[in-house]
């Protein structure tokens, strides 16, 4: 008979998991997988975060996060299968086991968990090195990793002075650029409706008065969430030149290249960046995007991009078109870890993204060195490996979400 693990049934501390069974060969060497688990945790009343634990037969465990809202099911899934392919493989096969196939079905879903997979991998391989990640990486270009406050889960309530003051607790935690998302209920297939017009006009005033509240030396961007149509796009490109953004995200749809290297070259004009592209997978995505000049700044995601070792190709290529790179990270504290070893030997590197003031979990959940933040920085963990692991717990199951933080529409 199964173990409750093995089964796929509920951990002790009340998380949901899926594992792998233990590999009974008799030639089976110590970096064998022993066990594939999935960890979905709920840490608020409107987010769940989800995890990856690649144990070995010498019982070394790797994580890593495959956080993608509202679709847990999906993720617990694909681990499952994912579980019972790897079972028995040598854990140091990375290229093999964790190669992102850009034809391959499956979707975000798939290319998450396989993400988490190739992160935990690495995690795996730096910890038998006996090294810290960034160093098993080659080694730092830079300690501390400078942050950027994503203040749009911390804002309570959602009014421009509940904004306002969010961004000021983040300034004053010694962050110096700061990040809103403020046009909600705005969809742009709506119609020219008063409900667009009315979230059109809060959104500006939200951003005035974030712009207000930190005052000149306080960089700020702001997150579009592919609301606009390229017309109010460029609108809106007009509109935010007054609060000299830092850059503009996601206005568009990815799919709209051509429109997106002409609002490149509006925000250009008016002194700030442009940003996106956080949630496609594997080089062979990227590749058109940075070809077609769209971005000045790409946001390839740990989570979703094909892991760590992706992100560096994404990276390279974008080097030579010139283009920086500010990493995607609003979720938990896993995908934060990996996300700062990886920031520390990327060359073209310009900001990571950390979700502020959302919940205390993202510090208390894990165990090892600290994740807090040191003057809107994050110093390397210089432990062997990621440098962290999940806590025991007790840990909430992941919840259905009725009521997810972005309309299903744009993501």
């Amino acid at each position: 008979m199964c173990s409750p693990r093995a089964c796929g049934a509920t951990s002790r501390n009340g998380a949901s998991w899926r594992s792998a069974p233990t590999s009974r060969s008799s030639s089976s060497t110590v970096s064998r997988i022993a066990r594939l688990a999935f960890r979905g945790i709920n840490v608020t009343p409107k987010t769940n975060w989800a995890f990856l634990e690649v144990t070995t037969e010498d019982g070394l465990t790797g994580l890593g996060e495959c956080t993608l809202a509202n679709n847990e099911p999906l993720l617990e899934a694909e681990a499952a299968r994912l579980a019972a392919n790897v079972a028995g493989e040598d854990a140091r096969q990375r290229n093999r086991l964790a190669r992102l196939i850009p034809h391959a079905p499956g979707g975000l879903v798939a290319a998450t968990v396989l993400s988490a997979f190739e992160q935990a991998l690495c995690d795996l391989a730096a910890q038998r090195a006996g090294q810290p990640l960034h160093l098993f990486l080659g080694g730092a270009l830079r300690d501390p990793v400078r942050l950027y406050a994503n203040i749009n889960r911390g804002a309570n309530p959602r009014s421009p002075d509940g904004f306002a003051a969010a961004a000021r607790r983040a300034v004053e935690q010694g962050f110096g650029a700061v990040k809103l998302a403020p046009f909600e209920p705005l969809v742009w297939e709506d119609g020219f409706s008063e409900t667009n017009r009315a979230a059109y006009a809060e959104g500006l005033a939200r951003i005035a008065a974030v712009r207000a509240a930190v005052g000149p030396g306080v960089e700020v961007m702001v997150d579009a969430h592919w609301r606009f149509s390229p017309g109010g796009a460029a609108g809106l490109v007009r509109d935010v030149a007054e609060f000299r953004l830092f850059w503009l995200e996601c206005p568009v749809a990815e799919a709209n290249r051509a429109e997106i290297r002409r609002l490149r070259g509006m925000a250009n004009d008016r002194g700030m960046r442009l940003a996106g592209a956080e949630s496609l997978a594997g080089l062979a995505a990227y590749r058109p995007v940075i070809e077609a000049g769209c971005y000045d700044v790409l946001m390839p995601d740990a989570k979703h991009a094909g892991g760590i070792e992706e992100i560096r190709r994404i990276a390279a290529l974008a080097q030579t078109a010139g283009v920086e790179i500010g990493p995607h990270n609003p979720t938990g504290p896993v995908c934060h870890a990996h996300s700062v070893h990886l920031c520390s030997v990327i060359p073209n590197f310009l900001l990571l993204e950390v979700q502020f003031g959302e919940t205390e979990a993202f510090f208390d959940m894990v165990e090892g060195e600290s994740l807090r933040f040191v003057q809107g920085a994050a110093p390397l963990p210089q432990a062997p490996g990621l440098g962290i692991r999940l806590g025991p717990g007790p840990h909430a199951p992941w919840k259905r979400m009725d009521r997810p933080w972005l309309d299903p529409r744009l993501g």
